[in-house]
C-alpha cells in the first residue's frame, strides 16, 4: 500500500492508503528511487520465482527490471543511479549480491564469497551487509568493495539497515534476546555503536523520516517515535481510511517524506 505522509506539529500523519500491488502473490521490499516517482519492489511471478518490477507513482504503472531464471530480492538504487542492486539467489542455494543496469541488461557481479540475506550502500564503495551464517548465526558487516577488507561490526542483526538522514551514521536492529531488541546507531568515522531505542515488542522493520523521527509497526497499526522525547512509541493516525491493514512488515519512505510504502499480508 501506497499512502500520503504529512506532518502535524511535528507528528506524522498517513491517508488515502492505496494498493499498488493489486493481485495475488508475493510483493515486498519496496525501495522509493530518490529522485523519481518511483517505487522498486521484489515480486513473485507465475513460476515462484521473484523479479524486480517497479512501479510510476504518478502514471499509476507497473513494469519489469529484471525477467529471470534467478530470483532477485532486496532492490537497492546504487550510490552512482545507474544500477540497482539486489540479492540474486540462485537454485543451489547460494545468494550473491549483484547489480542490473536502470536500462536493462545482464547483472554483474558485486560479492559472492558471503552469502548476503539484505545490504545497504554506505557509500559508492562500501556496503552494510545482513550476512546469513550456519545454525541462523547471522552477522552484520562492513564490507569495501575495492580492497575487499570485511569487518564484522555486530551478531544476530536485524534486517532493517538504514542511513540515518542529516547524519553520516546508520542504524541497525541488534537482536540481544528474544525479549530485547534495540535499535542501535554505528558510527564509521569513530568506528562507535550506540542504542537509540528498543524496538516495538518482536517487531524488526522500520523507517527513518527525519534524523529525530522513526516509523515502526506492531503488525496492525504504525507508530513513531522521537528520539528526542521521552514519551516512546506513538500511534500515527491514518485519515480518510476505513482499511483493515493486518500483517504489517517493510516500511519504505521517499525522500520528500510525502509517500510510505507499506507491506502487508493479505
Amino acid at each position: 500500500y501506497l499512502f500520503n505522509l504529512a506532518f502535524n506539529n511535528n507528528q506524522p500523519v498517513l491517508s488515502n492508503p492505496v494498493n499498488i500491488t493489486n493481485r495475488k502473490g508475493y510483493d515486498n521490499q519496496p525501495f522509493f528511487h530518490p529522485h523519481k516517482p518511483v517505487i522498486y519492489y521484489s515480486s513473485f511471478n507465475d513460476s515462484g520465482r521473484s523479479d524486480i518490477q517497479y512501479y510510476h507513482i504518478k502514471k499509476a504503472r507497473t513494469a519489469h527490471l529484471t525477467f529471470t531464471n534467478e530470483r532477485e530480492y532486496s532492490p537497492t538504487l546504487t550510490p552512482d543511479g545507474k544500477f540497482i542492486s539486489c540479492i540474486i539467489q540462485r537454485d543451489d542455494g547460494s545468494q550473491d549480491l549483484g547489480k542490473y543496469p536502470l536500462k536493462g541488461g545482464e547483472p554483474r557481479i558485486l560479492i559472492n564469497t558471503l552469502k548476503v540475506g539484505y545490504h545497504l550502500w554506505v557509500d559508492d564503495h562500501s556496503l552494510l551487509l545482513f550476512v546469513l551464517g550456519d545454525s541462523n548465526k547471522n552477522t552484520l558487516h562492513l564490507y569495501n568493495l575495492l580492497t575487499k577488507e570485511d569487518n564484522i561490526i555486530a551478531d544476530n542483526p536485524g534486517r532493517s539497515l538504514h542511513r540515518i538522514p542529516g547524519t553520516n551514521t546508520i542504524s541497525f536492529v541488534h537482536k540481544i534476546s528474544k525479549e530485547e531488541w534495540l535499535i542501535k546507531r554505528y558510527n564509521r568515522e569513530t568506528k562507535q555503536i550506540s542504542t537509540i531505542a528498543p524496538t516495538l515488542p518482536g517487531r524488526e522493520d522500520i523507517a527513518w523520516l527525519t534524523k529525530e523521527i522513526l516509523l515502526s509497526s506492531d503488525g496492525s497499526r504504525l507508530f513513531y517515535f522521537d528520539i528526542n522525547s521521552n514519551v516512546g512509541w506513538q500511534l500515527v493516525p491514518i485519515e480518510n481510511s476505513n482499511l483493515p491493514i493486518k500483517g504489517i512488515s517493510r516500511l519504505a519512505v521517499n525522500s520528500k517524506n510525502t509517500k510510505l510504502a507499506v507491506v502487508v499480508s493479505e
